[in-house]
């Protein structure tokens, strides 16, 4: 299977595209950090890492897209900027009818080093090691895009797998006669004979 791993941000969005599934070795594709200059217009800014991300799309064609899940920040704007490229990516994919997912920065520390407190050093090492580089990739966006390829590599599958288990379930078999005898909250109920 090939992800795409997009690492959103306005001014560096991480791209990482990794070849593998669980147990077998990962192959890096291909890994870039797409720029755009603080002083832009936004929609130019997203214009361009739009074509960017396009081209990457065109030319690896991965199975699917796994971007980071936007979480609360302190800085608005940072988060907006950082959500809005986020969307850009997942818009692409959509348009190309590649499935999309969304993992949380404490999802893909997990899933890379064991740790869902893991720093961004501990991130960079485990996957130049899981991809037999021989140093981090650079800058910090670019491993934090192939941590995400790799979070879904390793976890996507099962993820999609349990969803669908889940709500393939039966559901409860309690008898209706057991569901009736079922007390409300702050009822006092006999057991065991008269009171």
């Amino acid at each position: 299977m090939r992800v795409l791993g997009v690492d959103p941000g306005l001014t560096r969005c991480g791209v990482g595209v990794v070849d593998g599934s669980p147990g077998r070795r990962l192959t890096l594709v291909h890994v870039e950090v797409v720029r755009t200059p603080a002083d832009a217009d936004l929609a130019h800014r997203l214009l361009g890492i739009e074509q960017a991300l396009e081209l990457v799309l065109d030319a690896v064609r991965p199975d699917a897209v796994a971007v980071e899940r936007v979480f609360s920040q302190h800085n608005v704007r940072t988060v907006m900027g950082t959500a809005q490229a986020g969307a850009v990516a997942i818009t692409c994919a959509a348009r190309r009818g590649i499935p999309v997912v969304l993992h949380t920065p404490s999802e893909v520390k997990a899933a890379v080093t064991g740790s869902g407190r893991a720093d961004k050093d501990q991130v960079g090492v485990m996957v130049a090691r899981l991809l037999g580089l021989t140093e981090v990739p650079k800058p910090a966006d670019a491993a934090d895009a192939l941590a995400l390829a790799i979070c879904h590599l390793w976890r996507g599958d099962s993820s999609a797998r349990l969803a669908a288990a889940a709500a393939a379930a039966p559901r409860s078999r309690v008898p209706r006669s057991a569901a009736a005898a079922r007390v409300a909250p702050g009822r006092r109920v006999a057991v065991g004979g008269d009171r």
